[in-house]
């Protein structure tokens, strides 16, 4: 504190010589210099002292900041009426396009399977007619006299008639798969319906029937679809073994195996008589015929969807 010091050497001059010039000698002046300093010097000694408790305080408020975990970690948010509200609608959501609640919510109207009671199962192709892969599947059936169901979709047909003509003379049923194949549970209803009865008014133009069967492309429809369907006089048919000819174009081996995981009686089988632009379905097309023998080795019968659910095929 050189302040300090320069004031404390003034005042004991000014001392010395006031003590001096009153006569009271060297002893007195040296009692007043004590008591000056004493004086001068408390105050500081009591304000260095403060000032050093108020930075060990400091210092150890830091320290307890710095290594307490609960000073640092934020306390969560917590969730309000609406926020929980909201999780449990996202859940009823996905909860609501699940094939089982749908199934259970709309008996008959949504099917994924039909009676296990029965050692039967169905044929579905999807995405007919394409000219590079229908007329092979409909060679394949025609050979081992099987009858099969195909879901037709709406542009394809309009291009193609005449092999939607040559699926309705062998004896197979004619489904609804949309006019192009669009994702039904994103269209708003307007757009939704369009699709089902363009493509109604598209097959019955070319053979003279109105499906009752509907597959949604993806196998996707939300729960107040389905009960326009059923409004309508539709029913909504998804599947319960899924060949995945559609997934990284597969060899026929592939295609078997995948069929093969979740076969049992009553069972739908998924698989595919068209496709995009880059899908290879020769897997699918080499397969049936190992398919239909495995099958009919195993004893069972193949009949068409509406023969399977005890349906009919046409309105």
């Amino acid at each position: 504190m050189p302040t300090l010091q320069i004031l404390l050497r003034v005042i004991i001059s000014v001392t010395l010589a006031t003590g001096i010039l009153a006569g009271a000698g060297p002893s007195a002046s040296a009692s007043s210099v004590s008591e000056a300093a004493t004086w001068l010097l408390e105050p500081a000694k009591q304000q260095l002292t403060n000032n050093k408790t108020k930075q060990k305080q400091s210092a150890v408020r830091q320290n307890k900041k710095n290594t307490n975990p609960k000073q640092n970690r934020k306390k969560p948010k917590k969730t309000t009426r609406s926020g929980k509200r909201n999780i449990k609608q996202g859940n009823k959501r996905r909860e609501d396009m699940s094939w089982v609640h749908m199934q259970q919510k709309y008996p008959g109207t949504f099917v994924m399977s039909g009676s296990r009671d029965m050692r039967s199962v169905s044929l579905t192709f999807d995405d007919a007619p394409d000219p590079r892969v229908t007329p092979d599947i409909l060679d394949t059936l025609s050979r081992y006299h099987i009858r099969a169901t195909f879901f037709i979709v709406g542009d394809r047909a309009a291009k193609h008639p005449e092999l939607v003509k040559r699926i309705m003379r062998e004896g197979h049923v004619i489904g609804n798969h949309s006019y192009n194949h669009a994702v039904l549970s994103k269209l708003a209803p307007a757009q939704f319906q369009q699709q089902i009865w363009k493509t109604d008014g598209i097959i019955k133009r070319i053979v003279g029937v109105s499906p009752r069967l509907v597959r949604p492309p993806y196998g996707e429809m939300k729960p107040h679809q389905i009960a326009w369907g059923k409004q309508n006089g539709f029913t909504v048919v998804n599947w319960d073994v899924d060949s995945e000819d559609w997934r990284n174009n597969p060899s026929s081996a592939r295609v078997l195996a995948n069929i093969k995981k979740t076969l049992q009686p009553g069972s739908i089988i998924l698989q595919h008589a068209g496709g995009g632009d880059k899908q290879d379905l020769s897997g699918t097309i080499h397969a049936l015929p190992l398919l239909i023998e495995m099958l009919q080795g195993k004893g069972y019968d193949i009949v068409t969807l509406p023969e399977l659910l005890g349906r009919k095929a046409y309105r």
